[in-house]
């Protein structure tokens, strides 16, 4: 837990084992009906040159824990609730970069599902501020509120994995979101595995082998 003053309730790591007075950052942005803890199990698994910031989502979800907006009928989000916490997480990306000792220039998103979709909406808007995104079992989102900088693009890198047999969020949609990203100038990394809605072994050894590029020199 933190008392930096921030719209996002988020729990903090300092890195224990580093002499830097600055750190690469990885924000963890959980899924629908979860909170700030459930990420934060792979944060051991980490580099640990990381400072680890796990964010929770502004809205209760009625079967418990949290959510970054409600579904309308057929599948996208509800607007008002998706700007609303796009707001307040761009808010916080600012805040916590000025209050907490991170590299502004290796800030890093780790998303999943629902929170893979807010990674995605920062990364693609903000790309001064983000310098990679793992985005795991979710999908870009196509709304008409975000302008996107696909060709401002060229020192942010996307690690994309998704699972062939997920049935909450189809695979077609994370093929969606590499098709969308060849037109840009990113670099992009994408794999698929034979798994449900989840972060199986494979594909997390895979992004956390990927993450650790940028806890060092990576250029």
């Amino acid at each position: 837990m933190s008392t930096l003053q921030t719209p996002l309730y988020h729990r903090v790591l300092f890195p224990e084992h580093s002499a830097a007075d600055r750190h690469p950052a990885m924000i963890m942005l959980h899924g629908r009906g979860s909170d700030e803890e459930d990420l934060l199990g792979i944060a051991p698994m980490l580099d640990q040159r990381f400072l680890v910031i796990s964010v929770r989502a502004p809205y209760q979800f009625p079967y418990g824990g949290f959510t970054w907006y409600d579904l309308e009928q057929g599948g996208p989000p509800d607007l008002s609730m998706f700007n609303e916490s796009y707001r307040k997480l761009s808010v916080f990306l600012d805040d916590v970069i000025a209050g907490y000792p991170i590299d502004p220039s290796r800030v890093i998103l780790f998303g999943f599902s629902m929170g893979t979709v807010m990674s995605f909406a920062l990364g693609l808007t903000r790309p001064e501020k983000i310098r990679a995104v793992a985005a795991n079992s979710g999908y870009l989102p196509e709304v008409p509120s975000l302008t996107y900088r696909w060709q401002e693009l060229a020192r942010t890198e996307f690690f994309i994995t998704h699972g062939t047999e997920d049935p909450i969020i189809p695979i077609a949609l994370a093929r969606r979101a590499r098709e969308l990203l060849a037109t840009s100038n990113a670099s992009v990394t994408y794999k698929e595995y034979p798994m449900p809605h989840t972060l199986g072994d494979r594909a997390l050894a895979d992004v956390l082998a990927w993450t650790k590029l940028f806890a060092g020199d990576h250029p």
